[in-house]
């Protein structure tokens, strides 16, 4: 007869480390969803951390570069996303501005309005919604609406009718 050994927390951890990047506190929180021991838990991840297997520092970068280059995300919302992710205020801010001293944030601005706009702006309810949208998006108010407003058609109103 075979017995089947069930996995312990640091085979599970590794498992799910394989799929995708996980911050110490994803990880966490997946291991205890599954119902292990703390101890168990806090064993494992203190072995990947060990190993290289987590690392919040990584895990930021990570997830600050896709941020920024997939998803046009501005510096705020991102570091905002980061740390919701339970990696530290203080890594997640090392993180957002090693990225975006290699990506200029006003190309990723122009990126996410030319993704949205296909025209001039046409009218003020139109502006409005991009620049709530933008603003959603982590990026400077001042450069939101300068952006903007650069792009608006030469006979829009700004009055309403």
């Amino acid at each position: 007869m075979s017995q089947t050994r069930e996995p312990s927390a640091y085979q599970i951890g590794l498992r799910l480390l394989a799929r995708r990047e996980l911050s110490t506190a994803q990880l966490r929180d997946r291991l205890t969803r599954r119902e292990l021991a703390p101890s168990e838990i806090e064993t494992a991840i203190a072995r990947l951390a060990r190993e290289g297997a987590v690392d919040d520092a990584r895990t930021a970068l990570a997830y600050a570069r896709r941020a920024a280059e997939v998803k046009l995300r501005g510096k705020s919302r991102t570091r905002r996303e980061i740390e919701a992710l339970g990696i530290a205020t203080q890594t997640a801010r090392r993180a957002v501005s090693e990225v975006f001293d290699e990506v200029d944030e006003q190309a990723v601005l122009e990126r996410a309005i030319a993704k949205r706009v296909h025209g001039p702006i046409r009218d003020r309810a139109e502006l409005r919604r991009l620049n709530q949208a933008l603003l959603r998006q982590g990026f400077p108010p001042d450069r939101v609406a300068k952006a903007l407003l650069s792009r608006a058609g030469r006979d829009i109103t700004f009055v309403e009718e």
